[in-house]
Formats: C-alpha cells, structure tokens, sequence
C-alpha cells in the first residue's frame, strides 16, 4: 500500500487523557518516524508533534481517534511525498 508523509500537531489541554494517548501512539509505532513533546507549563498543556510515514487512511483514522480524546485538539498536514508500493 502506499505510504505518505504527514505531520500531526497534538496539543493535550487534560492530563487524564495522557494514558489514551499514548495508547494510541503506541499501536501505530511502526510507522511514527519521530516524536517531540513539549510541556508548557505556564499555560498546563503539552504540545506533541508526530512525524509519520504511513498509508493515508491509517493516518487518518490515527488523527481523528486522537482528535475525539477529551481534551485533545489534532491536526494533520500531508506532505506530496508518497511512497508507492511494489
């Protein structure tokens, strides 16, 4: 299947969604190409970036499942790199 680049911006305003999260990072690990989280503490959120290579609907649904988390706000921006398959 072919595979796409895309970027998730991730900013978690409740702690208890934390675990969730995490959750779902983990289930897609085979694809994330790199993570950074920054706690800001003076305003008591976390911001997350995602660095993914992975088929479209899988980013997708991955994006609008951590979207739907209490207290979480997701968005994903594609890049025009897509790897087709052999």
């Amino acid at each position: 299947m072919d595979t796409r680049v895309a970027v998730i911006a991730i900013i978690v305003e409740e702690d208890d969604a934390i675990d969730e999260l995490n959750r779902l990072l983990h289930k897609a690990a085979q694809y994330i190409i790199g993570r950074m989280g920054i706690p800001y503490r003076a305003k008591g959120i976390s911001i997350i970036s995602i660095a993914i290579d992975a088929p479209q609907d899988v980013i997708s649904a991955l994006s609008g499942k951590i979207g739907r988390l209490k207290g979480v706000s997701a968005k994903t921006a594609y890049s025009n790199v897509i790897t087709k398959s052999e």
